[in-house]
């Protein structure tokens, strides 16, 4: 058994087709996230302050020094180390976000690909077989009697023509 070198062992992981698949999608993901972010930090934030009245997620902190600061600035601008829940807060919001378009993006996928599934499906068969109006019985769509009861059915298998009984 040969022995590859570590250069060759990832230049062969490296260039597979599904390692390159996923990073252009983590490339585009960082793209994405970075419009979502935009949207949450620039538009909704702002808007859910104020509705709320002036509540600004962005200054919910907590500083670990005891002192008290009016702003996250103002605490970071003074050294102070802060538990900052409101910045957490915010990327539950964009996370929460990230993922029900991510949801929207597959459902709308799959769709498609389920649209182009039925068009790719043959139309169903001509029915071959009938049944008997007397007995009930599944018989060939060309026969003219059931083999089961003796009755004499018409071709098309719409109505009876004469029964034996």
């Amino acid at each position: 058994m040969e022995k590859k070198g570590l250069v060759a062992e990832f230049k062969e992981f490296i260039m597979r087709g599904n390692v390159l698949d996923m990073a252009v999608g983590v490339i585009i993901g960082g793209a994405f996230g970075s419009i979502v972010s935009s949207i949450v930090d620039d538009i909704l934030m702002p808007l859910i302050t104020m509705i709320t009245g002036g509540i600004n997620f962005d200054n919910w902190f907590l500083p670990l020094d005891g002192n008290t600061y009016a702003t996250l600035a103002a605490a970071k601008e003074a050294g102070a180390s802060t538990l900052n829940y409101g910045v957490f807060i915010t990327k539950v919001i964009n996370f929460l976000i990230v993922a029900f378009c991510i949801f929207m993006m597959i459902k709308a996928f799959n769709k498609a690909a389920s649209l182009a599934k039925k068009e790719e499906e043959p139309a169903p068969e001509a029915p071959t077989t009938k049944t008997c109006p007397f007995c009930k019985n599944e018989i060939p769509i060309e026969a003219v009697r059931c083999g089961f009861c003796t009755s004499v059915v018409d071709p098309a298998g719409e109505k009876t023509i004469l029964a034996s009984k």
